[in-house]
């Protein structure tokens, strides 16, 4: 979502405002939410087993996609590049899913993941799309291609807060004890070696797309413990690690490290590799709308190899019917005066190109498939997407500038995002967006979503400003003009111990008939190289093939 950082700059920082930041609260007015609910309606709908109006027509395709989120998208994209011009993507509740954007006074702002990672060789998929869409400018084969500079995060990266003053990194490295530091330095020591692990079969320990990952079980094992408990094992006890450690799971992977396998937890820092002749190492790809901007080149140039754009359907999919000859997929769509309709497709293939747990409600019986959901399902990660629209900047504490991402050491948050940091401007532009991360990983999944149901817009408020007022003191709500929050119930996937051997998830993978299965959800765990790489597989096989480097 905010899938994570993987960085290894040093840093530090924490605390609390003070001094001038303290005015008096009788003169602070907090701007009220606009709260966002992406999906929960259909989702509820869908549970409780809704009647839907009986469809008012019947479209025909080869291919019906259900989803317009990255895999989705990734699935068309691909498609339409090979030349196939006969298929349609139902767009689903929100356009893009996780990698959604929004825009307020001009600015434009992230509801969900906002970077990309530098594609490390094995991501041959991600490559190749962002050459074509003119990202990659050159050296698309090359371990140092050229990344257009618009889009590479600009200096200052990130900071920390933490003691009261910002520095210039995550992991701290000074100002702890010595035998703390040993067990810093000895962390990612560690990382690097894991970087060029190969395992028995010649694989890469830890690759991405995870499929392409060693099958060795001697490196396999690490996924029957939870990273905290390999923490424990390998003698890291280091407070400041432990947060750090905990921080990227959460992330990430929207738990802690108590619930995310030993093996996710490594892959997180040792899978990515990616370099480029013209930023440094640790770089990403970033946009003020975060991953929109990705969402939209998509969609522009499946458009354009079409000649059309009638290809994106609106309304979501409710009901999935296979059979021999194909499926035929229900869909329902607002109509006139809001009032519900519904059309259907009539198509020689589907792919479910959304969460596996709405999958489930389409289909007759997902257990056909080899899924069993009392079994098979992760655990689901709740998120707040928080959008502060700003007049201007509150005062900073001593220390590093204010800068593309902003942690609050031992924060109830994930820090925050600032959307205009990419723009290209003499002085800083006078509004701004900020861009604040929330995983409720204190809670049980369940707990979680239960809470965020019964939570007032002001509680919501609290828990999405909890690091900028950590950060900002009452002065932030001098400069915050607007705030929508977007909730997301059930938004990724959590890769917990034993995720890779998940039956159920090695089933859907396998899948190649009248139904295909396209998500982030096969992986374990949500971002775009894992989504992107399912919707390419899902093309391959609708054209008879499968993907480059595919086991």
């Amino acid at each position: 979502m905010k899938p994570g950082r993987r960085h290894f700059l040093l840093g530090a920082a924490a605390a609390a405002a003070g001094g001038a930041l303290g005015l008096a609260r009788s003169r602070i007015v907090e701007v009220r939410p606009e709260l966002r609910y992406p999906g929960r309606e259909l989702g509820h709908a869908l549970r409780e087993g809704a009647a839907w109006p009986a469809p008012s027509g019947v479209r025909r395709a080869a291919v019906a996609i259900l989803g317009s989120g990255v895999a989705g998208l990734s699935c068309a994209w691909k498609l339409a590049r090979e030349g196939w011009r006969d298929f349609v993507v139902v767009s689903g509740p929100e356009t893009g899913g996780n990698a959604a954007g929004g825009r307020r006074r001009g600015l434009d702002y992230p509801l969900g993941a906002h970077y990309l990672p530098l594609p490390s060789m094995e991501s041959v998929h991600v490559r190749e799309m962002l050459a074509a869409l003119g990202i990659l400018e050159r050296g698309a084969d090359d371990s140092r291609p050229w990344y257009d500079e618009a889009v590479i995060v600009h200096a200052p990266q990130e900071r920390l807060l933490r003691g009261g003053r910002w520095e210039d990194s995550l992991l701290p490295m000074t100002g702890l004890p010595e035998a703390e530091l040993a067990q810093h330095r000895r962390f990612l020591q560690t990382v690097a070696g894991l970087h060029a692990a190969r395992g028995a079969d010649g694989r890469k320990v830890f690759a991405i797309p995870v499929s392409l990952s060693s099958r060795d079980p001697a490196w396999r094992a690490l996924d029957g413990l939870s990273l905290r408990q390999w923490l424990r094992r390998e003698g890291y006890d280091a407070p400041a690690l432990l947060w750090y450690l905990d921080y990227c799971c959460r992330d990430d992977y929207g738990a802690d490290s108590g619930a995310v396998s030993a093996w996710a937890g490594l892959h997180y820092f040792a899978s990515r590799d990616g370099h480029a002749a013209n930023a440094g190492d640790g770089a990403v790809l970033t946009w003020p709308g975060g991953l929109s901007a990705l969402v939209a080149a998509m969609r522009a140039d499946i458009s354009a190899r079409l000649g059309r754009d009638d290809w994106l359907l609106p309304g979501s999919a409710v009901r999935i019917e296979p059979s021999a000859a194909g499926a035929r997929v229900v869909c329902a769509a607002p109509g006139a005066a809001g009032a519900p309709r519904a059309y259907a497709l009539q198509a020689g293939r589907a792919v479910c190109a959304m969460p596996v747990f709405v999958a489930q409600r389409l289909l007759p019986d997902i257990r056909d498939y080899g899924y069993h959901p009392a079994a098979h399902a992760p655990p689901r990660a709740a998120w707040l997407v928080s959008n502060f629209v700003m007049d201007g900047y509150p005062p900073e504490m001593p220390g590093e500038p204010l800068s593309w991402d902003n942690v609050v050491y031992q924060g109830q948050g994930l820090g925050y995002v600032v959307s205009t940091h990419q723009l290209l401007r003499v002085a800083p532009s006078p509004r701004t967006v900020f861009t604040a991360y929330h995983a409720l990983s204190g809670m049980a999944p369940a707990q979680a979503r239960r809470w965020l149901e019964n939570a007032s817009p002001e509680t919501l408020r609290a828990a999405a400003s909890a690091d900028l007022t950590a950060a900002y003191g009452d002065a932030f709500w001098r400069y915050a003009r607007e705030l929508e929050i977007t909730v997301r119930g059930h938004a990724m996937a959590t890769p917990a111990p034993g995720y890779l051997s998940n039956p159920g998830l090695l089933a859907l993978r396998e899948a190649d008939g009248p139904i295909l299965f396209a998500h982030a959800d096969l992986s374990g765990y949500s971002v775009f190289e894992e989504a992107a790489w399912w919707g390419v597989t899902a093309a391959a096989r609708v054209m008879g093939g499968s993907a480059a480097g595919a086991a």
